[in-house]
């Protein structure tokens, strides 16, 4: 068997990584840190085909590694990969019942109603933009505070939490040496969700947060720990996967000055231009974790039962298999082709119409206000946030002007 590929989050190139991946086949052994073993699935086919196959599960009581304690409690991604009580970890009748209670808050009627509040927060942050210095972390003062405004503004979180929750966050996907911080950071975003729902139950608003509190389905209602537990999961996706897909499609048509002047002349559309972002550079690199109830061959490959499974979103975007020998290359007019940067089946993100809504707007009313708009650095100095699991920049420094 061929050595596992170690996967290194603090020394990132996620296209050369995912490059390496898919070479390797469509089911690869990897080595994540702190020599966690699991499997990345690498090929546009095999992942659409595993994320609807019944033999992959999201409850971690099939990881035989994580069960016979091999796998620390302390280890820096545990959250992610055993993150509680929530349809990100469940499968079957439980895991439609706890999605039906936050997809019917995300569905593209709704989203569509949302507009008007996404355009006000942009145009707000635009103004802002407009009045300060030339040159900008556009991450800090763009990217970030609309999409946590607009989750936020959502669930009735006021903005005086947004950078504690940005801070908890950043730390939460990303990497640290220290094995307690890990803990520390789940504690505080637990602490931060468990008061929401107490706030919630004691005096319920017109929120979300207080819709999905109150809400009845075949089923039951969400348990206070199934509410937290989806409440962490809404703030952490209704905002970092638009972080990313804004920052990142920023940088890609400022590296593509052609594409960027078939939008601006309108040959061709803002949305192609976020749904290339999503499958060139997706928001996530790889998701953590589906777990083998049985042997699951793929290909040549046989993933022995009890293994995780991670989807490398980074590999997948561009397999040429799926979208042709030009797949490297940065194109926003190229035939439509179903990406899986949202995910597929019954886990596909609820809240992927809210992140293109946003993306949408963000990106065509940046370029409006500032077409001048250009990178501070390098693109080459441009740092990648130290993440296995999100596609993002530390910082993006621009100028304005």
């Amino acid at each position: 068997m061929t050595a596992p590929i170690a996967l290194d989050p603090l020394a990132r190139d996620n296209a050369a990584e995912g490059a390496l991946l898919r070479a390797a086949g469509p089911a690869v052994a990897v080595e994540l840190p702190g020599g966690v073993a699991a499997w990345a699935v690498t090929q546009h086919t095999a992942a659409r085909d595993l994320l609807t196959d019944a033999r992959l599960v999201k409850d971690a009581s099939h990881w035989a590694a994580y069960q016979r304690g091999d796998v620390p409690k302390t280890w820096p991604l545990i959250g992610l990969a055993v993150p509680g009580p929530s349809m990100v970890t469940t499968d079957g009748a439980e895991h439609r019942r706890l999605r039906a209670l936050v997809a019917q808050a995300f569905t593209p009627r709704r989203v569509e109603l949302m507009r008007p509040r996404v355009e006000e927060i942009t145009l707000g942050l635009l103004d802002a933009l407009a009045a300060g210095e030339r040159e900008v972390d556009l991450k800090t003062a763009f990217a970030f505070p609309l999409p946590m405004t607009v989750i936020c503004s959502l669930l009735g979180v006021p903005e005086s939490d947004h950078g504690h929750l940005r801070d908890l966050y950043e730390r939460f996907f990303g990497i640290r040496p220290n094995p307690e911080g890990i803990q520390a950071t789940i504690a505080g975003l637990n602490a931060f969700v468990n008061d929401l729902v107490a706030q919630r139950r004691s005096a319920p608003g017109d929120d979300l947060a207080s819709v999905l509190l109150a809400a009845d389905t075949e089923g039951g209602a969400l348990s206070d720990a199934e509410a937290a537990a989806t409440l962490r999961v809404i703030i952490a996706a209704g905002h970092e996967t638009t972080v990313n897909l804004i920052g990142n499609a920023v940088r890609a048509l400022l590296a593509h000055p052609d594409q960027l002047e078939l939008v601006r002349s309108g040959k061709v559309g803002w949305d192609a231009v976020v749904e290339e972002s999503l499958r060139w550079t997706p928001p996530t690199s790889n998701f953590l974790f589906r777990f083998t109830t049985g042997d699951v061959e793929v290909g040549e490959v046989v993933i022995p039962e009890g293994e995780p499974v991670l989807i490398s979103y980074n590999a997948i975007g561009r397999d040429p298999a799926q979208h042709g020998m030009t797949a490297e290359l940065f194109d926003i007019t190229r035939d439509p082709i179903r990406h899986l940067s949202f995910g597929h089946g019954p886990h596909v993100c609820p809240g992927s119409p809210l992140a293109r809504l946003e993306a949408g707007v963000a990106l065509s009313a940046l370029f409006e206000r500032f077409p001048e708009l250009a990178l501070a650095v390098g693109d080459e100095e441009l740092r990648p946030s130290p993440s296995l699991v999100v596609n993002s920049l530390r910082e993006l420094p621009v100028r304005l002007r």
